[in-house]
């Protein structure tokens, strides 16, 4: 069987995902609820939108391993070089503004 020449393309029906460090979660206080309000105002962002949610994933270190803060990243931020660090609950609409600007 031939190798193939080119890789294949997949295009998601859905919104590239938000990346979470996980390491980052488990060192600040309260880090569930952290993630589970990032999931929340990521679900009301996208119906408010009229869209679908992005995937809120959550990955090993990003490398960065701020003291207290959560580090969130998503394409758009990704394309620009930038993380978005999260220090509590009240932060999460700012994040989720700044992680979906294009």
């Amino acid at each position: 069987m031939p190798a193939k020449s080119s890789p294949t393309i997949a295009r998601p029906k859905r919104p590239p995902p938000v990346l979470i460090c996980g390491k980052c979660l488990s060192k600040i206080d309260g880090g569930k609820k952290l993630k589970q309000a990032l999931k929340a105002e990521l679900k009301h962002a996208a119906a408010t939108q009229g869209g679908k949610r992005p995937k809120l994933v959550t990955t090993s270190c990003l490398g960065i391993c701020p003291k207290r803060a959560v580090v969130t990243a998503s394409a758009a931020t990704l394309g620009r070089g930038e993380y978005v660090l999260v220090e509590d609950r009240k932060k999460v609409e700012e994040a989720v503004k700044a992680l979906s600007d294009q």
